[in-house]
């Protein structure tokens, strides 16, 4: 099964006809009725009943053609967001403790930048994960406290995660 077929078939049953819908995807009758049929071999089940007055859904075609749609438009959003390469946006993660200063400054950052070339994401979470955030690349930015009481235990971890 090709996503082509998956395609054609919701055509198929949206124009309930070959012909009208052969008409719509610039293909022969013969050539999209032999891609039909080879899916409905393929999957077992038939998804048209075939009339005189056309193309009617089947009890398990309509099953198929739900699960179908799905998996076409998700195909389609997979598509557009990475076939265009010129709206491709950069992502800016930010992991941080609770400070208020924090999520002052990445409001301004996003302000400032804007939303249309970049995908912004504040994380506010506990120290540990704020480190393993950035050091994975998950975040590219870390705010953390850093003191005399936590300043040793803190190092550590900086540097286990090569920060």
């Amino acid at each position: 099964m090709t996503l082509q077929q998956i395609y054609y078939a919701i055509v198929v049953s949206e124009a309930g006809s070959i012909n009208k819908a052969a008409e719509q995807l610039y293909i022969t009758q013969p050539s999209l009725t032999s891609s039909i049929k080879s899916l409905e071999t393929e999957i077992g089940i038939n998804i048209f009943l075939r009339t005189g007055r056309g193309m009617t859904v089947t009890p398990e075609g309509t099953d198929f053609l739900q699960y179908a749609r799905q998996v076409y438009q998700q195909y389609e959003i997979l598509s557009q967001r990475y076939s265009d390469k010129t709206n491709i946006k950069h992502k800016f993660g930010v992991s941080t403790q609770h400070y208020s200063f924090a999520v002052q400054a990445f409001v301004e950052t996003v302000k400032r930048f804007g939303t249309l070339r970049f995908e912004f994401a504040l994380r506010e979470t506990k120290i540990l994960e704020v480190i393993t955030d950035v050091g994975t690349l998950k975040s590219k930015v870390g705010i953390i406290y850093l003191s005399d009481y936590n300043r040793k235990a803190i190092m550590k971890m900086l540097k286990e995660q090569h920060l």
